[in-house]
Formats: structure tokens, sequence, C-alpha cells
């Protein structure tokens, strides 16, 4: 009997022991899981955008380029001589526009001189139907001859004449106005496809000065100084240093647990001692069978899920100088946002 105490009291212990094991247990790691991959980024082509040979190249690989930065060029000479040959039939289109017009205002001057003899000619005309009138009346009371007034009549009949002559030279000169305006548009349309053909050789000439579409680092030089390149052929080979994350393969009973924008961890082989912060940018929604490059630390299953961890872009910029791709790593995903970091992670790289 003396004995139930002392019971009671080893059973009161380790009931203790168990509710203080359940209270302060241990952070559950059991929903953090991991991947490897290889650190990488966009990749943009800088390209020729019309056919030629490579006069220059003003980077190396390795080099950092800020966005509009000429990188390249490509021989000029045949162009420039095409830009040439366009100027020279510009100008002489615009010659032609210069007389056309000139022309112009020649006929219009000619079409008033013969406004002007066809009032004459009317007026004339006029005067002598007056003038045979007169004489035909005077005629019949014998006032004056028959002879008079039939030369009046004839003098009319050659005003008359006179007048169709002047509305026959009128309207010969307004034919001639219009054709000569009719040249003066078509040398009008040489001139703005003259200056069409400018602009396209000039606008050919500026492709050929080869810029950075955006900032980044020169990853290849495809081609070197003299060699030809096609429409559209790739010169040099750009890595966007502000768009890096790392790709890597989970199961599909892991990757149905991950949230979109959720956090993850990446460890550098070349830097084991720190962790750098991304999100998760990225899930295929297509699964697909494991890459040889790739290692999981369960068994391999046929078929996993592509996924990537995205790094902060303040962080890339704070750091543009160290971002290098390539680099193998692991990346630590969580599996439920109750989740904790396992302790033996590396402290974490802050912006």
């Amino acid at each position: 009997m003396k004995k139930t105490p002392f019971i009671l009291s080893i059973l009161f212990v380790v009931f203790l022991i168990v509710v203080g094991s359940l209270m302060f247990s241990a952070p559950d790691v059991t929903n953090v899981v991991s991947g490897n991959g290889r650190i990488e980024a966009t990749e943009i082509g800088i390209s020729a955008k019309v056919a030629g040979r490579v006069e220059d190249i003003y980077v190396n690989e390795g080099d950092r380029v800020e966005a509009g930065d000429v990188v390249a060029k490509l021989d000029t000479a045949t162009i420039n001589s095409q830009l040439e040959q366009a100027k020279a039939q510009a100008e002489q289109a615009k010659s032609a526009v210069e007389a056309a017009n000139m022309a112009i205002a020649q006929r219009e001057s000619e079409k008033a001189a013969l406004e002007a003899a066809l009032i004459k000619a009317k007026a004339e005309l006029k005067a002598a139907e007056a003038h045979a009138a007169r004489t035909s009346e005077l005629a019949k009371t014998g006032a004056v001859s028959k002879q008079l007034a039939e030369d009046n009549l004839t003098t009319v009949e050659s005003a008359k004449a006179a007048v169709n002559a002047a509305k026959a030279r009128l309207t010969a000169a307004d034919a001639t106005i219009e054709a000569t305006r009719s040249q003066y548009y078509s040398a009008l349309a040489a001139v703005n496809a003259a200056n069409a053909t400018i602009a396209q050789i000039e606008s050919e000439m500026n492709d050929m000065v080869l810029k950075a579409p955006r900032s980044g680092r020169i990853q290849y030089r495809v081609v070197q100084p003299g060699e030809v390149v096609g429409a559209g052929g790739r010169v040099l080979s750009l890595v966007d240093l502000t768009n890096v994350y790392m790709t890597f393969f989970l199961p599909a009973s892991q990757v149905g647990k991950l949230t979109m924008g959720g956090e993850a961890r990446i460890v550098l082989d070349a830097a084991p001692n720190m962790a750098i912060p991304a999100t998760i940018s990225y899930v295929a929604d297509v699964a697909q069978f494991t890459p040889r490059s790739v290692e999981t630390q369960s068994e391999r299953e046929k078929l996993m899920f592509r996924v990537k961890a995205q790094v902060p872009v303040p962080l890339l910029k704070q750091h543009i100088d160290k971002v290098k791709t390539g680099l193998p790593g692991v990346v630590w995903v969580k599996l439920s946002d109750d989740a904790q970091w396992p302790s033996d992670l590396p402290e974490l790289v802050h912006e």
C-alpha cells in the first residue's frame, strides 16, 4: 500500500513528459522537399533583320550591356550606294515637279491671253454685226451702195470665224494645262516614291546596326566579323540577368501541394553556406519523364512535373555582377504554409 503514491508520482511525471513533448515538439519539416537543378536565365538572340556581312562586333562574351547599346554592325557599303541612287532619283523627280509647275503657270498665262483675245474677237464681231445692220438699212434707201453692205456682212462672217478660232485655241489651252498638270502629279508621285524608297533604305540601314533589346550579359558571339549572316541570323546571345530561376522536378504527389508564389530556398553547390530566397513561379501542367540529369532524394519516379523557382529581381539587381547561369544546386520548397524550414538550412541571403 505504501508503493501506491510512488507509482502515482511516476505516472504523473510520465504524463507531464508526454504533454510537454506534445506542446514543445520539434517543428514539422516533413512537408519540406527538395530537388536538384541548375540556375537558368532568359536567353535572347540578337539577330540581323536583313542579310549582310558582319562588319564589326563591339562586345565580347561576358560583357554586360544596357538596353539600346550598339553591340554589332553589318557592312552597309552596298546599301549606301542604293541610298545615294534613291536620293538622286528623288532630286530628279523634284526637278520634274518644279518644271511641271512652271509649265502649268506658263500655260495658264497663255490661256489668259487667249481669253483676252476671245473677248476682243467677240467685241469685234458685235461691232461688225452692228455696222453691217446699219449699212443694210441704208442700202435699202440707196444711201449707201449694196456692195458696201455686202462687204460689211463679209466682215461679220470673218469676225465670227475669228471668235470660233479663239474659242478653239482656248479649248486647246485647257487641254494643254490638264496634260501639264498630269505631268506635275506624275512627277510628284515619283518624288513620293523616291522618298519612300529612301525611308525604306534608311530603315534597313538602321536595322544593320544591332542594339541590345534589354539589359543583360553577352553569353555567346555566334559569328565573327567578316562572316555573312542571312535575314534573321543570330549574331549574339544575350542573357537577361533580371529573370533568373532554377528549374527542378517533383513527383505528382508533391507538386499537387505546391502553392504558386510559395516560398522556396535555393542552395548552390558553389555557395553551400547561404540560401537564396525564391518563389514558385511555374508548375508544368503536363507530367514528363524525369531527365537523366535530375536526381531526387527518393527513388526515381517515372513521371515528374517541371517546376520553376524564381529569384526576386531586387536581389538580382543588388548582386548583378555575381549572377551566373549554369550553377548547380538544390531547391527547397514547402508543401504546406505551416511547414518549417529544416534547422540545418543555411542562412538566408537578404536584399
